[in-house]
Protein backbone atom coordinates (compact mmCIF):
# COMPACT_ATOMS: atom_id res chain seq x y z
CA UNK A 1 0.00 0.00 0.00
CA UNK A 2 1.92 3.35 -1.03
CA UNK A 3 1.69 5.94 1.61
CA UNK A 4 0.65 9.53 1.06
CA UNK A 5 1.37 13.13 3.10
CA UNK A 6 -2.29 13.88 3.89
CA UNK A 7 -3.94 16.71 2.48
CA UNK A 8 -2.49 20.19 4.33
CA UNK A 9 -5.34 22.54 5.79
CA UNK A 10 -3.94 24.95 2.74
CA UNK A 11 -5.33 22.36 -0.41
CA UNK A 12 -8.39 20.78 1.31
CA UNK A 13 -10.17 24.61 2.38
CA UNK A 14 -10.57 25.65 -1.58
CA UNK A 15 -11.83 22.03 -1.97
CA UNK A 16 -14.23 22.60 0.55
CA UNK A 17 -15.07 25.93 0.18
CA UNK A 18 -16.17 25.18 -3.66
CA UNK A 19 -18.40 22.04 -2.63
CA UNK A 20 -19.57 23.96 0.05
CA UNK A 21 -20.86 27.02 -1.67
CA UNK A 22 -21.93 24.23 -4.65
CA UNK A 23 -23.91 22.53 -1.48
CA UNK A 24 -25.89 25.56 -0.58
CA UNK A 25 -26.84 26.54 -3.79
CA UNK A 26 -28.38 23.28 -4.76
CA UNK A 27 -29.80 22.80 -1.36
CA UNK A 28 -31.68 26.44 -1.39
CA UNK A 29 -33.42 25.10 -5.30
CA UNK A 30 -34.40 21.97 -4.56
CA UNK A 31 -35.11 22.64 -0.61
CA UNK A 32 -37.21 25.65 -2.11
CA UNK A 33 -38.25 23.20 -5.19
CA UNK A 34 -39.72 20.27 -2.55
CA UNK A 35 -41.65 22.80 -0.30
CA UNK A 36 -43.38 24.23 -3.18
CA UNK A 37 -44.19 20.33 -4.93
CA UNK A 38 -45.19 19.36 -1.40
CA UNK A 39 -47.64 23.01 -0.81
CA UNK A 40 -49.17 21.98 -4.53
CA UNK A 41 -49.41 18.44 -3.63
CA UNK A 42 -51.29 18.53 -0.44
CA UNK A 43 -53.82 21.45 -2.30
CA UNK A 44 -54.29 18.59 -5.34
CA UNK A 45 -55.24 16.11 -2.82
CA UNK A 46 -57.55 18.11 -0.73
CA UNK A 47 -59.36 19.50 -3.69
CA UNK A 48 -59.46 15.71 -4.95
CA UNK A 49 -60.99 14.58 -1.67
CA UNK A 50 -63.28 17.44 -1.46
CA UNK A 51 -64.53 16.60 -5.13
CA UNK A 52 -64.48 12.84 -5.78
CA UNK A 53 -66.14 13.47 -9.61
CA UNK A 54 -62.45 14.65 -10.77
CA UNK A 55 -61.26 10.80 -11.01
CA UNK A 56 -63.97 10.73 -14.36
CA UNK A 57 -61.24 13.30 -15.79
CA UNK A 58 -58.22 11.23 -14.98
CA UNK A 59 -57.93 10.06 -18.51
CA UNK A 60 -57.71 13.62 -20.25
CA UNK A 61 -55.72 14.67 -17.63
CA UNK A 62 -53.23 11.66 -18.30
CA UNK A 63 -53.70 12.43 -22.48
CA UNK A 64 -52.37 16.09 -21.78
CA UNK A 65 -49.79 15.61 -19.65
CA UNK A 66 -47.92 12.72 -21.81
CA UNK A 67 -49.20 15.20 -25.03
CA UNK A 68 -47.12 18.08 -23.53
CA UNK A 69 -44.36 15.25 -22.50
CA UNK A 70 -44.20 14.38 -26.17
CA UNK A 71 -44.27 18.00 -27.66
CA UNK A 72 -41.61 19.46 -25.05
CA UNK A 73 -39.96 17.07 -22.82
CA UNK A 74 -38.99 14.28 -24.74
CA UNK A 75 -35.34 14.88 -23.70
CA UNK A 76 -36.04 14.58 -19.84
CA UNK A 77 -38.87 12.12 -20.16
CA UNK A 78 -36.78 9.20 -18.73
CA UNK A 79 -36.57 10.85 -15.38
CA UNK A 80 -34.15 9.18 -12.58
CA UNK A 81 -32.93 6.97 -14.82
CA UNK A 82 -32.27 9.95 -17.03
CA UNK A 83 -30.37 11.37 -13.78
CA UNK A 84 -27.93 7.91 -13.42
CA UNK A 85 -27.03 7.45 -17.06
CA UNK A 86 -25.50 11.25 -16.97
CA UNK A 87 -23.72 9.99 -13.56
CA UNK A 88 -22.88 7.22 -15.35
CA UNK A 89 -21.61 8.61 -18.10
CA UNK A 90 -21.73 12.65 -18.31
CA UNK A 91 -22.72 13.89 -21.72
CA UNK A 92 -25.36 16.78 -21.54
CA UNK A 93 -26.31 19.02 -18.75
CA UNK A 94 -29.84 18.27 -18.03
CA UNK A 95 -32.93 20.71 -19.08
CA UNK A 96 -33.94 22.91 -16.74
CA UNK A 97 -37.41 22.25 -18.25
CA UNK A 98 -37.38 18.69 -16.33
CA UNK A 99 -38.10 20.48 -12.99
CA UNK A 100 -41.18 22.21 -13.87
CA UNK A 101 -42.55 19.57 -16.40
CA UNK A 102 -42.40 16.85 -13.43
CA UNK A 103 -43.54 19.33 -10.89
CA UNK A 104 -46.69 20.14 -13.01
CA UNK A 105 -47.28 16.31 -14.11
CA UNK A 106 -47.18 14.62 -10.60
CA UNK A 107 -49.69 17.60 -9.55
CA UNK A 108 -51.64 16.84 -12.10
CA UNK A 109 -51.78 13.03 -11.29
CA UNK A 110 -52.79 13.28 -8.02
CA UNK A 111 -55.28 16.19 -8.62
CA UNK A 112 -57.11 13.83 -10.75
CA UNK A 113 -56.13 10.37 -9.30
CA UNK A 114 -53.44 8.85 -10.32
CA UNK A 115 -51.88 5.78 -7.73
CA UNK A 116 -48.77 7.86 -8.32
CA UNK A 117 -45.74 9.30 -5.82
CA UNK A 118 -43.63 11.94 -4.79
CA UNK A 119 -40.23 11.12 -4.82
CA UNK A 120 -39.12 10.75 -7.98
CA UNK A 121 -40.68 14.32 -8.67
CA UNK A 122 -38.62 15.62 -6.30
CA UNK A 123 -34.73 13.38 -7.54
CA UNK A 124 -36.00 14.89 -10.63
CA UNK A 125 -36.67 18.70 -10.07
CA UNK A 126 -32.93 18.73 -7.18
CA UNK A 127 -31.01 17.16 -10.30
CA UNK A 128 -31.72 19.23 -12.95
CA UNK A 129 -31.47 22.32 -10.86
CA UNK A 130 -28.66 21.48 -9.70
CA UNK A 131 -26.78 20.68 -13.09
CA UNK A 132 -27.54 23.78 -14.14
CA UNK A 133 -24.63 25.00 -11.98
CA UNK A 134 -22.46 23.41 -14.32
CA UNK A 135 -21.69 26.01 -16.88
CA UNK A 136 -21.37 28.58 -13.59
CA UNK A 137 -19.04 26.96 -11.67
CA UNK A 138 -17.23 25.15 -15.02
CA UNK A 139 -17.60 22.12 -13.66
CA UNK A 140 -15.36 18.95 -15.20
CA UNK A 141 -17.18 15.61 -16.15
CA UNK A 142 -16.25 14.15 -12.72
CA UNK A 143 -17.33 17.15 -10.58
CA UNK A 144 -20.76 17.13 -12.29
CA UNK A 145 -20.98 13.83 -11.42
CA UNK A 146 -20.99 14.95 -7.68
CA UNK A 147 -22.99 17.96 -7.82
CA UNK A 148 -26.08 15.73 -9.85
CA UNK A 149 -25.65 13.58 -6.81
CA UNK A 150 -25.86 16.26 -4.43
CA UNK A 151 -29.18 16.97 -5.83
CA UNK A 152 -30.30 13.74 -5.93
CA UNK A 153 -29.45 13.83 -2.20
CA UNK A 154 -31.16 17.13 -1.66
CA UNK A 155 -34.30 16.34 -3.53
CA UNK A 156 -34.80 12.95 -1.52
CA UNK A 157 -33.84 14.73 1.87
CA UNK A 158 -35.92 17.56 1.31
CA UNK A 159 -39.24 15.80 0.16
CA UNK A 160 -39.39 13.01 2.76
CA UNK A 161 -37.86 14.81 5.92
CA UNK A 162 -34.47 12.33 6.08
CA UNK A 163 -31.15 14.22 5.47
CA UNK A 164 -28.98 11.29 6.42
CA UNK A 165 -31.09 8.70 4.39
CA UNK A 166 -30.91 10.81 1.25
CA UNK A 167 -27.64 11.44 1.41
CA UNK A 168 -26.80 7.62 1.84
CA UNK A 169 -29.74 7.66 -1.00
CA UNK A 170 -27.89 9.33 -4.04
CA UNK A 171 -24.44 7.48 -2.84
CA UNK A 172 -26.16 4.05 -2.95
CA UNK A 173 -28.83 3.83 -5.72
CA UNK A 174 -26.30 4.43 -8.41
CA UNK A 175 -24.59 0.87 -8.61
CA UNK A 176 -25.97 -2.28 -6.43
CA UNK A 177 -23.06 -3.16 -4.14
CA UNK A 178 -20.93 0.36 -4.43
CA UNK A 179 -20.80 3.64 -2.58
CA UNK A 180 -19.67 6.74 -4.16
CA UNK A 181 -17.69 7.95 -1.62
CA UNK A 182 -16.16 10.98 -3.76
CA UNK A 183 -19.31 12.59 -3.40
CA UNK A 184 -20.36 12.48 0.59
CA UNK A 185 -19.51 15.51 1.56
CA UNK A 186 -21.61 17.58 -0.79
CA UNK A 187 -24.56 14.99 -0.70
CA UNK A 188 -24.49 15.17 3.28
CA UNK A 189 -24.44 18.70 3.48
CA UNK A 190 -26.68 19.42 0.51
CA UNK A 191 -29.33 16.86 2.13
CA UNK A 192 -29.11 18.71 5.35
CA UNK A 193 -29.21 22.17 4.06
CA UNK A 194 -32.38 21.28 1.41
CA UNK A 195 -34.44 19.56 4.42
CA UNK A 196 -33.86 22.73 6.60
CA UNK A 197 -35.07 24.96 3.61
CA UNK A 198 -37.97 23.33 2.73
CA UNK A 199 -38.94 23.20 6.84
CA UNK A 200 -37.94 26.80 6.77
CA UNK A 201 -41.06 27.68 4.30
CA UNK A 202 -43.28 26.08 6.75
CA UNK A 203 -43.64 22.41 5.42
CA UNK A 204 -44.21 19.92 8.04
CA UNK A 205 -44.24 15.65 7.02
CA UNK A 206 -45.99 12.72 7.98
CA UNK A 207 -45.28 11.23 11.26
CA UNK A 208 -45.62 7.32 12.19
CA UNK A 209 -45.07 5.81 15.57
CA UNK A 210 -43.48 2.15 15.54
CA UNK A 211 -44.39 1.87 18.74
CA UNK A 212 -43.36 -0.62 21.69
CA UNK A 213 -40.53 -2.82 20.40
CA UNK A 214 -40.22 -6.33 21.51
CA UNK A 215 -36.70 -7.46 22.96
CA UNK A 216 -34.26 -8.67 20.50
CA UNK A 217 -34.75 -12.95 20.53
CA UNK A 218 -34.35 -15.64 18.19
CA UNK A 219 -38.15 -15.51 17.81
CA UNK A 220 -38.11 -11.58 16.82
CA UNK A 221 -34.84 -12.47 14.94
CA UNK A 222 -36.18 -15.26 12.76
CA UNK A 223 -39.86 -13.34 11.90
CA UNK A 224 -38.18 -10.58 11.03
CA UNK A 225 -35.88 -12.37 8.52
CA UNK A 226 -39.29 -14.20 7.26
CA UNK A 227 -41.12 -11.05 7.27
CA UNK A 228 -37.72 -9.94 4.95
CA UNK A 229 -38.43 -12.56 2.33
CA UNK A 230 -41.71 -11.45 1.85
CA UNK A 231 -40.88 -7.72 1.59
CA UNK A 232 -37.77 -8.62 -0.59
CA UNK A 233 -40.70 -10.97 -2.81
CA UNK A 234 -43.07 -7.80 -2.90
CA UNK A 235 -40.37 -5.18 -3.74
CA UNK A 236 -39.27 -8.11 -7.26
CA UNK A 237 -42.91 -8.24 -7.91
CA UNK A 238 -43.55 -4.36 -8.05
CA UNK A 239 -40.63 -3.67 -10.09
CA UNK A 240 -41.22 -6.84 -12.77
CA UNK A 241 -44.64 -5.79 -12.80
CA UNK A 242 -44.35 -1.43 -13.35
CA UNK A 243 -41.70 -2.74 -16.28
CA UNK A 244 -43.29 -5.37 -18.03
CA UNK A 245 -47.17 -3.43 -18.36
CA UNK A 246 -44.79 -0.53 -19.54
CA UNK A 247 -43.12 -2.43 -22.15
CA UNK A 248 -46.51 -4.16 -22.88
CA UNK A 249 -48.41 -0.78 -23.43
CA UNK A 250 -45.65 0.55 -25.42
CA UNK A 251 -46.24 -2.15 -27.94
CA UNK A 252 -49.87 -2.16 -28.31
CA UNK A 253 -49.89 1.22 -27.76
CA UNK A 254 -46.96 3.05 -29.53
CA UNK A 255 -48.94 6.79 -29.37
CA UNK A 256 -48.18 7.98 -25.30
CA UNK A 257 -51.11 10.34 -24.77
CA UNK A 258 -53.29 6.92 -25.84
CA UNK A 259 -51.58 5.02 -23.22
CA UNK A 260 -52.13 7.04 -20.75
CA UNK A 261 -55.87 8.08 -21.84
CA UNK A 262 -57.01 4.02 -21.69
CA UNK A 263 -54.87 3.95 -18.25
CA UNK A 264 -56.91 6.52 -17.18
CA UNK A 265 -60.35 4.77 -17.85
CA UNK A 266 -58.74 1.65 -16.26
CA UNK A 267 -58.25 3.78 -13.11
CA UNK A 268 -61.61 5.42 -12.68
CA UNK A 269 -63.68 2.48 -14.04
CA UNK A 270 -61.62 0.45 -10.36
CA UNK A 271 -61.91 3.38 -8.10
CA UNK A 272 -65.81 3.48 -9.45
CA UNK A 273 -65.93 0.19 -8.09
CA UNK A 274 -63.53 0.04 -5.20
CA UNK A 275 -63.10 3.21 -4.11
CA UNK A 276 -60.85 6.05 -3.49
CA UNK A 277 -58.65 3.90 -1.15
CA UNK A 278 -55.92 3.08 -3.24
CA UNK A 279 -55.71 6.89 -5.37
CA UNK A 280 -52.82 9.37 -4.13
CA UNK A 281 -49.86 9.33 -1.54
CA UNK A 282 -52.20 6.99 0.65
CA UNK A 283 -50.67 8.56 3.70
CA UNK A 284 -54.04 8.22 6.10
CA UNK A 285 -54.05 4.32 5.23
CA UNK A 286 -50.27 4.24 6.18
CA UNK A 287 -50.76 5.56 9.56
CA UNK A 288 -53.84 3.29 9.90
CA UNK A 289 -51.87 0.65 9.59
CA UNK A 290 -49.08 1.25 12.24
CA UNK A 291 -52.36 1.57 14.58
CA UNK A 292 -54.85 -1.23 14.06
CA UNK A 293 -55.55 -4.65 11.60
CA UNK A 294 -56.37 -3.83 8.25
CA UNK A 295 -57.25 -5.77 5.39
CA UNK A 296 -54.87 -8.30 4.09
CA UNK A 297 -55.38 -7.30 0.39
CA UNK A 298 -54.94 -3.49 1.10
CA UNK A 299 -51.15 -4.20 -0.59
CA UNK A 300 -52.38 -6.10 -3.11
CA UNK A 301 -54.44 -3.05 -4.27
CA UNK A 302 -52.08 -0.48 -3.54
CA UNK A 303 -50.00 -2.30 -5.85
CA UNK A 304 -52.20 -2.83 -8.94
CA UNK A 305 -52.87 0.32 -8.65
CA UNK A 306 -49.98 1.87 -9.01
CA UNK A 307 -48.70 -0.56 -11.35
CA UNK A 308 -51.20 0.44 -13.62
CA UNK A 309 -50.75 4.54 -13.05
CA UNK A 310 -46.98 4.28 -13.61
CA UNK A 311 -47.14 1.46 -16.79
CA UNK A 312 -49.91 3.87 -18.42
CA UNK A 313 -47.15 6.87 -18.24
CA UNK A 314 -48.87 8.98 -15.22
CA UNK A 315 -45.77 11.19 -13.68
CA UNK A 316 -45.11 11.43 -9.77
CA UNK A 317 -42.34 8.39 -7.91
CA UNK A 318 -42.76 4.84 -6.67
CA UNK A 319 -41.34 5.67 -3.44
CA UNK A 320 -44.75 6.39 -1.46
CA UNK A 321 -46.81 3.66 -2.70
CA UNK A 322 -44.25 1.51 -1.92
CA UNK A 323 -43.92 2.75 1.69
CA UNK A 324 -47.94 2.25 1.48
CA UNK A 325 -47.47 -1.51 0.21
CA UNK A 326 -45.28 -2.55 2.90
CA UNK A 327 -46.41 -0.93 5.94
CA UNK A 328 -49.74 -2.83 4.69
CA UNK A 329 -47.92 -5.76 4.06
CA UNK A 330 -46.40 -5.74 7.42
CA UNK A 331 -49.42 -5.03 9.42
CA UNK A 332 -51.20 -8.15 7.48
CA UNK A 333 -47.92 -10.55 8.46
CA UNK A 334 -48.09 -8.72 12.22
CA UNK A 335 -50.78 -11.38 13.70
CA UNK A 336 -48.83 -14.65 11.98
CA UNK A 337 -45.44 -13.80 12.93
CA UNK A 338 -46.79 -12.93 16.54
CA UNK A 339 -45.04 -9.57 16.33
CA UNK A 340 -46.77 -5.85 17.00
CA UNK A 341 -48.62 -4.25 14.24
CA UNK A 342 -46.43 -0.72 14.34
CA UNK A 343 -43.23 -2.35 14.02
CA UNK A 344 -44.00 -4.65 11.40
CA UNK A 345 -45.64 -1.81 9.30
CA UNK A 346 -42.25 0.47 10.17
CA UNK A 347 -40.45 -2.56 8.80
CA UNK A 348 -42.87 -3.07 5.83
CA UNK A 349 -42.68 0.57 5.12
CA UNK A 350 -38.81 0.99 4.10
CA UNK A 351 -37.78 -2.86 3.56
CA UNK A 352 -40.35 -3.18 0.38
CA UNK A 353 -38.56 0.56 -1.15
CA UNK A 354 -35.15 -1.19 0.21
CA UNK A 355 -35.39 -4.16 -1.89
CA UNK A 356 -37.33 -2.26 -5.10
CA UNK A 357 -34.56 0.13 -5.02
CA UNK A 358 -31.62 -1.99 -3.92
CA UNK A 359 -30.76 0.65 -0.89
CA UNK A 360 -30.84 -1.42 2.13
CA UNK A 361 -28.36 1.17 3.51
CA UNK A 362 -30.48 4.19 2.95
CA UNK A 363 -33.36 2.55 3.92
CA UNK A 364 -32.34 1.52 6.92
CA UNK A 365 -31.27 4.93 7.87
CA UNK A 366 -34.56 6.22 6.91
CA UNK A 367 -36.08 3.67 9.37
CA UNK A 368 -34.00 4.92 12.07
CA UNK A 369 -34.76 8.83 11.36
CA UNK A 370 -38.27 8.32 11.09
CA UNK A 371 -38.82 5.68 13.68
CA UNK A 372 -36.09 6.38 16.44
CA UNK A 373 -32.57 4.11 16.70
CA UNK A 374 -33.98 1.25 18.57
CA UNK A 375 -35.59 -0.02 15.54
CA UNK A 376 -32.59 0.04 14.21
CA UNK A 377 -31.11 -3.54 13.99
CA UNK A 378 -34.76 -4.77 12.93
CA UNK A 379 -34.74 -2.32 10.25
CA UNK A 380 -31.55 -3.74 9.22
CA UNK A 381 -32.15 -7.02 9.15
CA UNK A 382 -35.48 -6.51 7.49
CA UNK A 383 -33.98 -4.07 5.04
CA UNK A 384 -30.76 -6.53 3.86
CA UNK A 385 -33.03 -9.46 3.58
CA UNK A 386 -35.86 -7.30 1.15
CA UNK A 387 -32.26 -6.39 -0.30
CA UNK A 388 -30.99 -9.79 -1.32
CA UNK A 389 -34.58 -11.24 -2.45
CA UNK A 390 -35.83 -8.53 -4.54
CA UNK A 391 -33.56 -9.90 -7.84
CA UNK A 392 -31.01 -7.50 -9.44
CA UNK A 393 -33.16 -5.12 -11.54
CA UNK A 394 -34.78 -2.77 -9.13
CA UNK A 395 -37.76 0.58 -10.15
CA UNK A 396 -34.50 2.22 -11.84
CA UNK A 397 -33.06 0.84 -14.70
CA UNK A 398 -30.11 2.56 -15.14
CA UNK A 399 -28.71 1.15 -12.18
CA UNK A 400 -25.48 -0.85 -12.83
CA UNK A 401 -24.57 -3.94 -10.86
CA UNK A 402 -21.49 -3.05 -9.64
CA UNK A 403 -20.97 -6.40 -7.19
CA UNK A 404 -23.65 -9.25 -7.25
CA UNK A 405 -26.00 -9.52 -4.32
CA UNK A 406 -24.64 -13.29 -3.89
CA UNK A 407 -22.59 -15.91 -5.19
CA UNK A 408 -25.50 -17.68 -6.07
CA UNK A 409 -25.16 -16.95 -10.27
CA UNK A 410 -25.22 -14.62 -12.51
CA UNK A 411 -28.00 -11.24 -11.76
CA UNK A 412 -31.03 -11.56 -13.93
CA UNK A 413 -31.07 -10.10 -16.99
Amino acid sequence: MTSHQPLSALRILPYLAKWTLIAALVAVASGSASALFLWALEQATSTRNSHPWLIWLLPIAGWLVSWVYLKVGTQVEAGNNLLIDEIHDPRKVVPLRMAPLVLGATVISHLFGASVGREGTAVQMGGSLADQLTHLFRLRHEERRIVLMAGISAGFASVFGTPLAGAIFALEVLAIGRLRYDAIFPCMLAAILADQVCMAWGIQHSHYAAGALPAISAWSLLAVLLAGLAFGLTAWLFASSTHALTALLKRLLPYAPVRALAGGVLLALAVAVLGQRYIGLGIPVMLEAFQHPLPWWDSAGKLAFTVASLGSGFKGGEVTPLFFIGATLGNALAPLLQLPFGMLAALGFVAVFAGAANTPLACTIMAIELFGPQIGPYAALACVMAYLCSGHSGIYRAQTVAVHKHRMGPPEA
